[in-house]
């Protein structure tokens, strides 16, 4: 239980190994895998977890090394929380930056295959944006994180 198989430091190295792979192939495959978690979205976080799992242990199953590995984890994770926190460029880089979908009522068509979003995502946004048609949309804006942002256009007093 509490033997190693592998030096503590092979822990430390494999885990941030890991960490950046991840983040570098969740970040490349686009905001809406991890903003608006679908059903096979979560399917796939959770087989991705199990496939690395034997890159960062190196077949050692001992208590010591799955802390080490775990405390790496979180550790490499709060150090890029801080580096972004006071990098704004860096934050970009990692996060991305909002991009608008929708502006005036029409649609930038390129960014919706390049976010991989269907009208049907954005009709659902829309409605949960209080509106019904593209008409009445002055622009939607998917958020760094994923999320679509509506803001419609003012309604004139009759």
């Amino acid at each position: 239980m509490f033997d190693m198989e592998v030096p503590w430091w092979e822990f430390v190295l494999r885990g941030v190994a890991v960490y950046v792979f991840l983040l570098v192939f969740l970040r490349v495959t686009g905001r809406r895998q991890t903003g608006q978690l679908a059903p096979f979205d979560l399917v796939l976080l959770l087989i991705l977890s199990n496939a690395v799992q034997n890159s960062m242990n190196a077949g050692d199953n001992s208590l010591i090394g799955g802390l080490a590995s775990a405390a790496t984890l979180l550790l490499c994770h709060t150090a890029l929380s801080h580096l972004t926190y006071r990098f704004p460029r860096l934050e970009r880089l990692i996060d991305g930056s909002p991009r608008v979908l929708v502006r005036n009522g029409q649609v930038n068509d390129r960014l919706m295959r390049q976010e991989l979003l269907s009208i049907e995502d954005l009709m659902a946004a829309l409605r949960a944006g209080g509106g019904l048609h593209l008409r009445e949309v002055e622009r939607a804006t998917i958020e760094a994180n994923g999320n679509i942002t509506v803001v419609l256009r003012r309604r004139e007093s009759e």
